[in-house]
């Protein structure tokens, strides 16, 4: 019988918050998830997170992570700026959960994204990535902190559940009457890890993962959101992937797709790697 080799096929950082996907080859994981992941994100001025999901400007907005914890923010009809890394004291309240102060941004950052959002916007900062603990209703056990996420330090999905899913999308479609979708682009999902080889939602059942060199712990699965819905190069919204997760994958009030990773060990991972499933 031959083995089933199973590996990542893509890794992507969002060194912004709900700003576009930035693909690399390689990345550096940390206790609190990937180097350069989501350590930044655009707040509302009274503190709430602002996410594409309510604001889709955010898909227009590339950011890039530069050396010394600085940024360059980039979108179309918008000069470019670069923002320094800002001053640890110069804290401004925020409404995430398990953290209620970041770092802000500036006020050249301010201005710049509430010109390009078209609304009243706020950029922060996490200073301590240490200082954010994942909650324990998603899988987090004490010592467990991540970045500015939305529930873990890392979150994969695998393609073969993606196609599964689009099968089943299908399937839908036609008992509706209704045309053919064109397959779902994983970047709907906005994972950190894509990985290829494994069969349709096999990782419902890992526990433990070694990605290249690095050990992880699967805090549980992943509950999504409206966000899916939304393509991220149009900015145009529909009803799936939700509504046919919503029939076949849902639980506990959440549609699931995909898994969310903590680090047990630190290390670099690459395009390419092996994935092995590690006995409990």
């Amino acid at each position: 019988m031959r083995r089933l080799v199973v590996r990542i096929v893509g890794i992507n950082l969002y060194p912004v918050k709900s700003t576009r996907a930035r693909a690399v080859d390689r990345a550096r994981v940390e206790h609190w998830g990937l180097a350069g992941d989501r350590r930044w994100a655009v707040v509302a001025p009274d503190g709430e997170p602002i996410t594409a999901r309510q604001c889709r400007a955010l898909f227009t907005v590339t950011a890039e992570n530069l050396p010394g914890d600085s940024l360059r923010l980039t979108a179309p009809g918008a000069p470019d700026l670069v923002v320094p890394r800002p001053e640890p004291v110069h804290d401004v309240p925020v409404g995430f959960i398990n953290l209620d102060h970041a770092a802000a941004g500036g006020d050249a950052a301010d201005e710049w994204l509430t010109a390009t959002l078209g609304r009243p916007a706020r950029l922060v900062w996490l200073a301590d990535p240490t200082a954010r603990a994942v909650p324990s209703d998603v899988g987090g056990l004490p010592g467990d902190v991540y970045q500015l996420g939305d529930t873990a330090p890392i979150h994969v999905v695998t393609l073969g559940s993606l196609r599964r899913l689009d099968d089943w999308i299908a399937e839908t479609a036609v008992e509706r009457g209704e045309e053919l979708p064109e397959p779902l682009e994983v970047g709907r999902f906005r994972a950190n890890v894509v990985v290829e080889g494994a069969p349709a939602f096999a990782e419902d059942d890992w526990q433990r993962l070694r990605l290249g060199p690095v050990d992880f712990r699967v805090a549980g699965p992943c509950g999504r959101c409206v966000m899916t819905t939304i393509d991220p190069d149009s900015r145009e919204g529909g009803k799936e992937p939700i509504r046919t997760l919503a029939r076949h994958r849902r639980s506990g009030g959440w549609a699931w797709f995909g898994i969310q990773l903590v680090p047990q060990t630190l290390g670099e991972i690459a395009v390419g790697d092996p994935v092995e499933v590690l006995h409990p």
